[in-house]
């Protein structure tokens, strides 16, 4: 495998990081990988408090200034725990983007565990309550507010209104453009895993950026239309899950890997090989190539990936921090999709 210099030198902490960009037409800025924080929420296992702290630490060193949760996350547990990590630093130095339309209220039926209904490993004293109306927005930014221990979040997504989306378009993005205009945040949109949605947010609304999850990847880039779409309009997008649940997250993919929270169909295990087969052939690991790819489109502003340890956080970090050679880029394009909506690498020539 190629080698590559490490990208968590010391770095000055009165610039702004150098590899930062802006959200659509705000003073929102994003570093080029941002550090999805649903694993510091315990997802699908349990993580101690020193490992969290660890992984936040170790994102920092290596110039991560981005920083994504939601209170669906845990439960509350990942943006208290980011919350926590983050305190003391110097707060025009990072940005944080959390999400509203799910409440989190006292559960009447409960089990034990949010394993079986959320899929994090907390006890599940609290449930949430889809709510994506004004007040419920008012709501659920307040109490993220109080967990992440932060007097402003710079960056409101709308998260997963697929079953919402007119009360989501009516109410609860009015609501976080009024907050932005008061400066009280800095900058709104929507994250979600389905492309139509979004597409119709962008059309339909004044939002600064959308975050995909999922649909902007190596082996699914079905989300092409939709950062064609925000490229014009000047939105900007935030491609999250670029490993796709862990199909994409290992140099040979297995044959039980998953693929959007489930086994990964046969399709995607074939087209996942075929890309692996190509890598290795060029000397570069799949997850290097699974983290850059999202960032050759010029509507992405970032690439968020989840780390539930320092050494995931680093790693992530190294991998971003340098880009595939074209002629890499070219031979990767070239594979034939059969999955999803193949599109080609932007910048390649197969």
């Amino acid at each position: 495998m190629k080698h590559y210099a490490h990208p968590c030198e010391p770095r000055d902490p009165h610039r702004r990081h150098s590899d930062s960009r802006r959200l659509g037409a705000t003073a929102v800025h994003v570093s080029r990988l941002g550090l999805g924080a649903a694993p510091l929420g315990n997802l699908h296992s349990p993580l101690d408090e020193s490992e969290a702290a660890a992984t936040v630490d170790a994102a920092w060193e290596c110039g991560v200034r981005y920083f994504d949760t939601a209170p669906h996350y845990g439960l509350g547990l990942s943006e208290r725990r980011l919350g926590a990590a983050l305190a003391g630093r110097p707060r025009a130095r990072f940005t944080v983007s959390t999400k509203v339309g799910r409440l989190l209220v006292p559960n009447p039926a409960r089990t034990g565990s949010d394993v079986p209904v959320g899929g994090f490993a907390v006890p599940d004293t609290l449930t949430r309550q889809p709510d994506y109306s004004r007040d419920g927005v008012m709501r659920s930014l307040d109490s993220s507010l109080r967990r992440l221990r932060l007097d402003r979040v710079d960056l409101v997504l709308v998260h997963d209104p697929d079953d919402h989306m007119d009360t989501a378009i009516d109410q609860a993005l009015p609501a976080l453009a009024e907050l932005r205009d008061q400066g009280v945040i800095g900058a709104i949109g929507a994250g979600m895993n389905t492309v139509a949605p979004l597409m119709r947010i962008v059309t339909e609304t004044d939002v600064d950026a959308v975050m995909v999850a999922g649909r902007w990847t190596l082996v699914d880039r079905s989300a092409g239309p939709l950062l064609d779409l925000c490229a014009e309009r000047g939105v900007s997008v935030i491609a999250a899950a670029p490993f796709n649940s862990g199909v994409l997250a290992t140099p040979w993919p297995s044959n039980d890997a998953f693929f959007d929270y489930g086994p990964a169909p046969a399709a995607v295990l074939r087209d996942a090989h075929a890309l692996a087969k190509v890598c290795v052939r060029r000397q570069v690991a799949l997850p290097h190539a699974a983290l850059r790819f999202p960032l050759r489109h010029p509507a992405v502003a970032c690439v968020v990936a989840g780390a539930r340890s320092a050494a995931q956080a680093r790693s992530a970090a190294h991998r971003v921090a340098e880009d595939l050679s074209p002629d890499d880029w070219a031979a990767i394009s070239a594979v034939p999709l059969t999955f999803g909506t193949p599109a080609a690498i932007p910048g390649s020539t197969p």
